[in-house]
């Protein structure tokens, strides 16, 4: 796995001695592919200058509330929506008890309410401080709300003391955030999603084809790897590489997509079907090369390519089968259609007709259709809806 490869990192420093060694932290993160903004309390001024942590982390640090930079100057909800992953370290008592209240008094509080990321939390404080009985409830009530806690270690501390209440080492607080990840809500699933477009040949030489780029299905490739899925990837011809943790499997007609899918598919617990595969292939191949001055005119005999998706819903009816389906009109009505007629539990729809989304850019807009609901994802990276689709699935799963 590429560990935080296309992830935004949220790093909170706050006021302790510990703070000296977010620098590390920024470092290490970013090695693994991460980009990293720092949040700073004025606290954490104290122990270590904002130069050092922009110079490092190679942007702005970000201290101020109402921020005359940002859009509207609503900094905070602009951090909020961009952070994947939120890392307070080192973590405060004061810190923890602010979280607890849900006090959004400074920059860290109000991100922190207005985030969906997760939240890990690495303490660093005093082991007296650590021990005492408001500090353990306030540390109760936050794992009760989905708060991740990397640590405290238990050692020899800045005071003398020697106890619980020491900052996790930062190789240490890396590893555990990756090992999170891999015991995601798809850990244990295997999951073999199609992408790109397929080739169906003419000639040697020609082909037909369509417009994919294969981003949005490898987006949704690495964002069920994220969620620690066993990951298939049948792909057809693109420019895209693979994390080396998914099993990819390169073809280019839509009969070699099916095959490899099936083959897949006996193991498998989802189905994402996100390739844009050729509708129609040619009747007859030519074995050479036609040549343009054999006819003023060429027909093409084309015939039906079967329809992957009907078949594996048909032939593995307690996989969970979700589709994609690419509309220039009536997007919602023609998708909704697809998800009953193909017995499908999920289908996104998308509108190829604006060219700033779906094909060949790294934007989407999407709405997750199932017989029940329908969930509208506004206009992001394609990592990032991905990231929605796959938790919604999840979600769908495991309920």
């Amino acid at each position: 796995m590429l560990n935080f490869s296309k992830k935004n990192i949220l790093l909170c420093v706050t006021g302790g001695i510990a703070a000296y060694k977010s620098a590390e932290i920024i470092r290490l993160f970013k090695k693994n592919g991460a980009d990293v903004r720092v949040v700073m309390t004025e606290s954490a001024k104290e122990f270590i200058t904002p130069l050092t942590l922009q110079a490092v982390s190679g942007n702005d640090i970000h201290d101020s509330l109402l921020d005359e930079k940002a859009e509207s100057a609503m900094g905070h909800i602009e951090l909020a929506k961009w952070a994947d992953i939120i890392l307070i370290a080192p973590c405060t008592a004061e810190t923890m008890s602010k979280i607890t209240h849900g006090r959004a008094d400074d920059l860290m509080g109000a991100l922190i309410l207005a985030s969906k990321a997760n939240v890990y939390i690495a303490p660093a404080m005093n082991t007296n401080m650590w021990m005492d009985k408001g500090t353990q409830n306030n540390y109760q009530k936050l794992l009760s709300r989905n708060y991740t806690f990397i640590g405290p270690a238990d050692g020899e501390q800045a005071c003398g003391d020697v106890g619980p209440g020491r900052m996790v080492e930062p190789n240490d607080i890396i590893d555990l955030i990756i090992s999170s990840l891999k015991n995601g809500p798809l850990a244990n699933k295997i999951v073999t999603i199609t992408a790109g477009p397929t080739r169906e040949q003419i000639d040697p030489v020609r082909f037909i084809s369509n417009n994919s780029s294969g981003k949005m299905g490898y987006s949704i490739a690495e964002a069920a790897l994220e969620l620690g899925a066993t990951v298939n990837l049948v792909s057809g011809p693109v420019s895209i590489k693979a994390d080396k943790s998914i099993n990819l499997i390169k073809v280019n007609s839509a009969n070699q997509m099916l095959e490899s899918v099936m083959n897949c598919m006996s193991d498998s617990d989802i189905f994402i079907g996100c390739a844009a595969v050729s509708d129609f292939k040619p009747s007859d191949y030519s074995e050479s090369k036609i040549k343009k001055d054999s006819a003023d005119n060429l027909d093409i005999k084309l015939e039906k390519n079967k329809d992957i998706l009907s078949i594996v819903s048909d032939k593995f009816p307690s996989a969970y089968v979700v589709g994609f389906a690419a509309e220039t009109s009536n997007v919602k009505e023609n998708a909704k259609s697809k998800l009953i007629s193909k017995n499908l539990n999920m289908i996104i729809s998308n509108d190829v007709s604006d060219k700033s989304i779906g094909f060949d850019v790294d934007e989407n807009e999407v709405n997750v259709i199932t017989k029940d609901e329908i969930i509208f994802l506004k206009r992001d990276k394609k990592i990032r809806i991905a990231r929605n689709v796959l938790n919604t699935i999840a979600a769908q799963i495991n309920n």
